[in-house]
């Protein structure tokens, strides 16, 4: 065997240790040169700090796509939501309940940014919503929710199928979040069949509306001034949408207790006993259950794109926790397997960016999303991201299920988005009638 010269750095050591040279020697006659060099590479390594890259969710750079002024939108909504939202986030979340105090800074944002534009749901064109709705899902679901409800569902109605007089009354004074809309489609019994039929009936009656029936599951009802009420109406069997004001004498809101997702969010339980509803309030533009139809697919888009948030909020998190959790002694996220789980979210997070800025794109080229789009992405995105917090809850171990490292939050809320706005079955039925030409509905 040839000799080995040892490092000097090396022989200092042994010679501090008082281990003689003959038998250290000896005892390493069976180490190869590269063992050793290997053996100080990790020596060095571990007395070293390394420089870690910076947490980048937009891999691919999406964000690029982007205007400057777009930018300044999209980084003022981001800084928002990590200054005024992330530091409440995981308490309200626990006790289930809304934090009120945030709504004159939100009303703030979003007439910074929104509110630069004259309203529509995508007031900020298709991509630039999208990108918005990413970003309030990437701190906070919950808070996403409580938004794409107010301003998506219920201004959108008003906005797609009111009169005039009932859009200058209702939306100005809602896009300042004086009032706080809600809207209410699904029942205690129809979820997906409500196109269908509903069961809560409207009867026109000396230049009232009585609608009896129930909703479940309408979001912000228990704090909204007004929710759009979705109901068949007796006479022709047409869907119709009515604005029921609260303190409407046969309107009761009864809040829904013991969710596991969206805990923010503020759900209820309605029911309609001989609501009267006057005739100025009936939104006269809605054409049965296309219209809606048309809205759900706009709405469901921005879903697509706030699912993308969540995974991008869960994979930062999952990163950030790899770079700095020491085990074995060193982080884990120099081990294999976690960098595997790390690899596979980032992939998802990136194709569900690029297929939702596609979407996006193309909605802006034709002026309106097609349902067949908006419905894949949701398929696609809803799976990624079930997948993607799954695996960031994981790479924390037992942490993972405590809300302090808030992937316990983003797992929860992930199965809330998975199924709203559409479920994930019905949603691909409408890919699969648009790609077949036969329709799958019962």
């Amino acid at each position: 065997m040839a000799l080995i010269s040892l490092p000097a750095s090396l022989t200092r050591v042994m010679q501090q240790v008082n281990v003689p040279f003959v038998d250290t020697f000896r005892a390493l006659r069976s180490i190869t040169p590269q063992e050793i060099g290997l053996l100080l590479k990790s020596i060095t390594a571990k007395r070293r700090p390394k420089r870690v890259p910076p947490i980048n969710s937009d891999f691919f750079d999406i964000l690029g796509e982007l205007s400057p002024e777009e930018r300044l939108i999209q980084q003022k909504i981001r800084s928002y939501m990590e200054e005024k939202i992330r530091p409440l986030a995981n308490s309200y979340w626990e006790r289930g309940e809304f934090p009120h105090e945030i709504v004159p800074s939100f009303a703030r944002l979003v007439a910074e940014t929104f509110g630069t534009r004259p309203y529509a749901i995508d007031a900020l064109g298709p991509v630039l919503t999208g990108v918005a709705c990413m970003e309030l899902a990437r701190v906070d679901p919950s808070i996403y929710t409580f938004f794409g409800v107010h301003w998506g569902l219920c201004m959108g109605s008003i906005d797609l199928f009111g009169a005039a007089e009932q859009k200058q009354r209702w939306l100005p004074p809602m896009q300042r979040f004086e009032l706080i809309g809600s809207w209410a489609l699904t029942e205690p019994d129809v979820g997906s069949a409500t196109a269908a039929g509903l069961t809560t009936t409207a009867r026109f009656e000396r230049g009232y509306w009585v609608l009896n029936g129930a909703k479940k599951w309408s979001g912000n009802a228990p704090i909204a001034d007004l929710t759009i009420i979705w109901a068949r109406d007796v006479s022709n069997n047409q869907v119709q949408g009515f604005i029921v004001e609260r303190g409407t004498p046969g309107y009761e809101v009864e809040r829904l207790e013991g969710k596991i997702a969206l805990r923010t969010v503020q759900n209820a339980n309605i029911r309609l006993v001989n609501c009267r509803v006057p005739e100025a309030n009936r939104l006269p533009n809605v054409g049965g259950f296309r219209g809606i139809a048309r809205q759900l697919a706009i709405t469901r888009a921005a879903v697509a794109w706030a699912m993308t948030g969540v995974a991008m909020g869960a994979y930062e998190k999952a990163l950030a926790y790899a770079q700095q959790r020491i085990q074995f002694g060193r982080p884990i996220g120099g081990f294999q397997l976690v960098q595997n789980s790390l690899v596979q979210m980032l992939a998802s997070v990136t194709s569900m960016q690029t297929m939702c800025l596609r979407m996006s794109q193309i909605a802006a080229h034709h002026g309106k999303v097609s349902h067949e789009h908006a419905s894949l992405a949701k398929v696609f995105c809803g799976e990624k991201m079930r997948e993607t917090v799954a695996l960031a809850r994981a790479v924390f171990g037992g942490n993972g299920i405590l809300l302090e490292h808030e992937v316990a939050r983003y797992f929860a809320d992930a199965e809330a988005l998975y199924s709203y706005e559409g479920t994930h079955e019905m949603n691909t039925l409408i890919v699969g009638r648009a790609i077949t030409g036969m329709s799958a509905f019962v």
